[in-house]
């Protein structure tokens, strides 16, 4: 709860916060510790002089690395550190896995997705969360603690600008600051790679740089006081509440009874097409085998979330009571996850159909990876099924969708769309040339394979996309793969209208 640090200092006032959060989230009764303060400080100028903010790099794995060890710091620093839990230390290391993409796959929407699933992993090890309400507020937990933070750091910020602690706080930094530079000039004025080296430490001071440096210097420096909060009072966000109200039976059991029957006949229209009838049906439609591909899956990707809406719905609503309300409730629930499966294979073989008549995208490997994941969701919920009671299953939820994107990244995504393109090239004699040009240097080994003139056509627009070496802190396994191929490969100077040629 708020208390005072002194008698004659002001009462710490974090934020304000309606019972329910204070309840579960009181947060730290003390101003922010020094170290939290030099921690966060820290941060922010390794992550401005770092991060590469228009590409993945290594500077996005080191700042991650910061920001751990300043909340291990914190954590340490507490008069009672808690022992973390191994769920807790496999989010974090999810978290750095995440931001370890950017140093070797150069996909930049790929690895903006690492960035998101890295803090959604970070919150939810540092915030826990156990219920699907828990989870949920872990989820949302990191963004509230770097504005709760904000407050508690400036208190913290107060009490060091007290006379005696801002003259020794002056003093030390004046000091560190003169041995920096001095010893930095000698070192560099002494050895010529030393001062190659310290050139590229150092940030260019221009005024887009500087304005760069303050926007990341600030973003990383919240970013640190938010784990440094949830770090020094973590809260409690699986408070019990009472189960929402139960409807009868028949409320609950006849539409989606009905859903059930609906999706029985659906199934069973696939299994005709699966056994034989895909003729009749195609002829019934009046569509290509593409054109149904293309139309089908679409709706066959929002039933499946849909039908996710109605389970979560019903099973929260549904009696539990007797023997019968259990039993209709496995049956129905269950049927409807296990039919739901069927409906995933369709829409998968549908767009896998689409690819192999136009052609591979990452668009459409992404949504066909994600409609894989809810085939995996709808497996858990099948399995929950079986006691009806799961509590392991909102925070599996999330872990498989962090670890569908960390095996995204391990199929390296654009280099598999463009090696089935290749290979789709050599046996159709068709190609998007234009989008293939647009993919990231992931795909540069796969796309090395193209016959001239096409190659060319693709690896030099690619070629100018990657001209100039990246900083030290902005390297990129993709990168320095693609350079060095582009570099060894001739490449014959391309027509001035070579992508529709190719198409």
């Amino acid at each position: 709860m708020p208390g005072t640090v002194t008698p004659s200092a002001p009462p710490l006032v974090l934020s304000p916060i309606s019972p329910p959060l204070r309840t579960m989230w009181p947060g730290p009764g003390t101003p922010a510790a020094p170290v939290v303060l030099g921690g966060a400080g820290a941060v922010g100028v390794v992550a401005a002089s770092l991060v590469p903010v228009d590409r993945p790099g290594l500077g996005w794995l080191l700042a991650g690395i910061a920001v751990t060890v300043a909340m291990l710091a914190v954590r340490r620093g507490q008069p009672r550190p808690a022992e973390p839990s191994l769920a807790r230390w496999l989010w974090s290391g999810t978290a750095l896995a995440l931001l370890a993409v950017g140093t070797v796959r150069a996909s930049e929407w790929l690895f903006a997705l690492c960035v998101v699933g890295a803090c959604a992993a970070g919150s939810l090890g540092l915030a826990g969360g156990r219920t699907a309400g828990g989870v949920l507020a872990a989820l949302a937990a990191g963004p509230v603690a770097a504005l709760r933070g904000l407050p508690w750091a400036a208190h913290g910020l107060a009490v060091l600008r007290r006379p005696a602690n801002a003259v020794r706080l002056g003093r030390s930094v004046t000091l560190t600051v003169a041995l920096v530079v001095v010893f930095g000039a000698l070192f560099a004025g002494a050895d010529a790679a030393f001062a190659h080296v310290l050139g590229m430490v150092l940030p260019t001071l221009d005024a887009s740089s500087i304005v760069r440096w303050m926007l990341v210097f600030g973003v990383a420096a919240a970013v640190t006081l938010g784990a440094c909060y949830l770090a020094a009072a973590p809260p409690d966000l699986d408070i019990g509440g009472t189960r929402p109200k139960t409807v009868r039976r028949l409320e609950w059991a006849l539409p989606a009874g009905v859903l059930l029957a609906l999706f029985a006949a659906f199934v069973l229209v696939q299994l005709t097409v699966l056994f034989g009838g895909r003729n009749y049906v195609l002829r019934t439609a009046g569509l290509t085998a593409a054109e149904y591909a293309r139309r089908g899956f679409w709706q066959l990707a929002a039933v499946t979330v849909l039908a996710l809406v109605v389970i979560a719905v019903v099973a929260g609503k549904a009696p539990r009571a007797t023997r019968a309300d259990r039993t209709w409730l496995r049956v129905v629930l269950g049927g409807l996850a296990g039919l739901t499966l069927v409906v995933v294979a369709s829409a998968l073989v549908r767009m896998w159909a689409y690819q192999q008549a136009y052609g591979f995208t990452v668009l459409r490997l992404l949504v066909a990876t994600c409609e894989l994941w809810l085939g995996v969701v709808y497996l858990m919920v099948l399995a929950a099924g079986v006691r009806l009671r799961a509590p392991w299953l909102p925070r599996a939820i999330v872990g498989s969708a962090l670890a569908t994107l960390l095996g995204l990244a391990v199929v390296n995504p654009e280099a598999y769309v463009a090696g089935h393109d290749v290979t789709r090239y050599a046996d159709t004699g068709t190609i998007d040339a234009g989008y293939l040009a647009t993919l990231s240097a992931d795909a540069v080994p796969d796309l090395a394979r193209l016959p001239d003139p096409v190659r060319s056509c693709v690896l030099t627009a690619l070629r100018e996309r990657l001209s100039g070496p990246d900083p030290w802190s902005g390297w990129n396994l993709g990168r320095a793969t693609a350079r060095d191929l582009l570099d060894r490969t001739y490449l014959r100077p391309p027509a001035a209208d070579c992508f529709p040629d190719f198409r």
